[in-house]
């Protein structure tokens, strides 16, 4: 049973629709890309995923056992939450805190999962370090482990990469892709970065007034959808 369906699926923002009739599914060991122009409605689709927006009509059915409490949320990032003055590991054990409800402390396996998570994203060594004084691609992977910590199933990503250097987004795309092909994680993502973020999804969401597309990303590829989201129309490309 898949983890995620959206049957005929409809948002609204400010009262006004977005996009309509969004029907797809996401399946454990997916890799799930949803791509589309600046406004198509992406980001309120992630919080309609994650409990925080109602559906202006249609369904989102959680199967397989999960529940909103069992997924990783990276966001993006703003300048205030850049600055923040805790340390690393502070930033990464908040994580639990949707788990934990009303219990004002840590256990003993969740200090453990903590430390992994942390050692899966090479921050370790940076545990007692405040966060505000790390460079963008390690808060970063701070935030990626805290997500972890809420999930061992499903993480959903809101341009993971956003401002980051090519270097460093190279590294960001390797370590998503290992939770997701090593560790099991099924991961949904939200991307501009649409030629690089093939290289890794096994699946595509492309939504604009109307769903675009959805199926695998080998199947992206060819459409026509794809060839006019990445300028590749009219460039000696016979598709009709």
């Amino acid at each position: 049973m898949a983890l995620i369906s959206c049957e005929n699926l409809s948002l609204a923002y400010e009262g006004k629709t977005i996009v309509s009739d969004i029907n797809f599914k996401v399946s454990k060991g997916d890799y799930l890309c949803i791509a589309g122009e600046n406004g198509s409605g992406k980001t309120t689709l992630m919080k309609a995923l994650l409990g925080l927006k109602k559906p202006a009509s249609g369904k989102i059915i959680f199967g397989d056992g999960l529940t909103k409490k069992d997924i990783g949320y990276l966001p993006q990032q703003t300048e205030i939450q850049r600055d923040f003055p805790a340390s690393v590991k502070e930033i990464v054990l908040s994580g639990f805190v949707g788990k934990s409800g009303l219990r004002p402390f840590y256990s003993k396996k969740e200090k453990s999962s903590a430390e992994k998570n942390m050692e899966i994203l090479g921050i370790k060594d940076f545990g007692k370090k405040c966060y505000r004084e790390l460079s963008g691609g390690q808060q970063q992977r701070v935030l990626l482990a805290r997500a972890l910590c809420a999930t061992e199933k499903l993480l959903i990503l809101d341009e993971p990469v956003a401002g980051l250097d090519p270097v460093v987004t190279g590294e960001m795309y390797s370590l998503i892709e290992s939770l997701n092909k090593k560790h099991g994680i099924t991961v949904v993502m939200v991307s501009h970065d649409i030629s690089e973020t093939l290289k890794y999804a096994s699946h595509v969401l492309h939504i604009g007034n109307t769903p675009l597309f959805y199926g695998t990303s080998g199947d992206y590829l060819k459409s026509p959808v794809c060839k006019t989201f990445t300028g590749q129309t009219g460039k000696g490309d016979d598709t009709k």
